[in-house]
């Protein structure tokens, strides 16, 4: 098992910025990546972000292309979400998950893919 802790949420103006960290742990050497979702109210789980444990990948959304910088911290296990820029429709609820397994393109995306799940950590951006 990984158990995964998000934090780092909270109320910004749009414009502003935040970080989220994610910290895991347990088994954590069974993963291979880590991702970042969101999901606002009454909408899907959306793929924010993509970062492997191992090497130099990471990923993103092509709507937080460019504002958003996902990145770990192999020593602590963490990894972090900085979001610059935020608009108001960045408002959700960020997850953060692990993956045991590979996966590629547009499969990335798809929450089935990842194995483990935090519990979530609200961000709200006000216009």
């Amino acid at each position: 098992q990984v158990q995964l802790v998000e934090s780092g949420g909270g109320l910004v103006q749009a414009g502003g910025s935040l970080r989220l960290s994610c910290a895991a742990s347990g088994r954590t050497f069974s993963s291979v990546a880590m991702g970042w979702f969101r999901q606002a109210p009454g909408k899907e789980r959306e793929y924010v972000a993509r970062i492997v444990w191992s090497g130099v990948g990471t990923y993103y959304a092509d709507s937080v292309k460019g504002r958003f910088t996902i990145s770990r911290d192999n020593a602590k296990k963490t990894v972090y979400l900085q979001m610059n820029s935020l608009k108001p429709e960045d408002t959700a609820v960020y997850y953060c998950a692990a993956a045991v397994t590979y996966c590629s393109g547009y499969g990335c995306y798809d929450p089935l893919k990842y194995d483990y799940w935090g519990q979530g950590t609200q961000v709200t951006v006000s216009s």
